[in-house]
């Protein structure tokens, strides 16, 4: 009999020791500051015109930077405009004069505030030479 009291005693004992723990580490999870909210746009790239082009879409992270092949690239640029991705400056390109529309569409969060950007660009060489990084999704 007292075998059996000692069994339950420990037994008792180590769930009571088992339910400290499990008190004791929700208060610690709880007083962990939260991330802040990280700067984010999905990004969406449309071919062709009249609604039946080629759309592609991921979403660009900034906390760390990932989302497509140019990442880094891209929150870099997007940082050094505040987000605002129409105030972009404009890169030196030669684009050929063909009519290939790219619909280009960013819509998230920048720095706590929305940001939704739409334009329509004449071709894609068009495209990067206004946006920079921000839409190359092939990398």
């Amino acid at each position: 009999m007292t075998h059996t009291l000692t069994t339950k005693a420990v037994r008792g004992g180590l769930l009571a020791v088992a339910a400290l723990l499990l008190v004791g580490a929700a208060p610690a999870r709880a007083t962990v500051p939260e991330s802040r909210v990280s700067d984010w746009l999905y990004l969406t790239v449309t071919r062709g015109g009249g609604g039946s082009g080629d759309t592609r879409g991921t979403l660009l992270l900034c906390d760390p930077p990932q989302g497509h092949g140019r990442a880094v690239e891209a929150c870099a640029q997007l940082d050094s405009v505040s987000g605002d991705i129409s105030r972009l400056p404009l890169k030196h390109a030669y684009c050929p004069m063909v009519h290939a529309p790219v619909t280009v569409h960013a819509r998230g969060q920048w720095r706590g505030q929305a940001v939704d950007y739409r334009q329509t660009f004449g071709n894609a060489c068009e495209t990067e030479a206004r946006t920079g990084a921000v839409f190359a999704l092939d990398g």
